[in-house]
């Protein structure tokens, strides 16, 4: 049976704890604005929608080709869950440096060409892609509709993430300097949630 709370739990985690994505619209928004960020920031979730439908259907023929697959990628996805709970339990958010007049200039990173092309070097959501439809889409769900929605939810969630990270900007900084223990605490247990669900553990 689908576990949406175990689903949500690691897309929200992953989605909106500390990567490339939510740094650099952190940073582009920081020096520019909301608003001269957005189209970075569609860039972004366009290239992640992309990137979630090549995994979804990669997985769709990995599991009607070698369904012996599923329990070795139910193995992975465990694995690097439980590994990411743990480098979250360690983070030092350190993002309150100062930026120079020289660098409030340069905006050769924050555009929509950028957001998009990031999404396809970017190893956090590669695997993330893979562990998250491997483990929790692929078993129950697997039409073309509903990966595409799936895909399309995914995306959403990634545009949320990446805008709360811009509008927040220093605010965010401050909150996380504040609360870090509990914040890293918090998101390390959830990520042992999704991971203990998908290994069969709490079954």
């Amino acid at each position: 049976m689908f576990n949406l709370g175990a689903f949500l739990s690691y897309a929200i985690v992953v989605t909106f704890t500390p990567g490339p994505n939510n740094i650099l619209s952190m940073v582009n928004a920081g020096k520019t604005g909301y608003k001269r960020t957005l189209n970075f920031l569609l860039g972004i979730a366009l290239g992640f929608f992309i990137l979630m439908l090549l995994c979804s259907f990669f997985n769709k023929m990995l599991f009607t080709v070698l369904p012996q697959m599923q329990f070795a990628m139910s193995i992975i996805g465990t694995a690097y869950m439980l590994y990411l709970a743990f480098k979250i339990s360690g983070l030092h958010f350190s993002f309150g440096h100062k930026i120079s007049a020289k660098s409030q200039k340069s905006n050769s990173i924050n555009n929509f060409q950028t957001g998009f092309a990031m999404q396809f070097v970017n190893p956090k959501v590669i695997l993330y892609g893979i562990t998250i439809i491997s483990n929790f889409i692929m078993p129950y769900y697997s039409t073309t509709a509903s990966l595409f929605l799936f895909s399309a939810f995914l995306a959403l969630l990634a545009f949320l993430a990446v805008s709360c990270w811009a509008l927040f900007g220093t605010m965010f900084n401050q909150f996380l300097s504040r609360f870090e223990k509990p914040f890293n605490l918090a998101m390390s247990l959830m990520l042992v949630y999704s991971a203990l669900t998908i290994s069969g553990i709490l079954h």
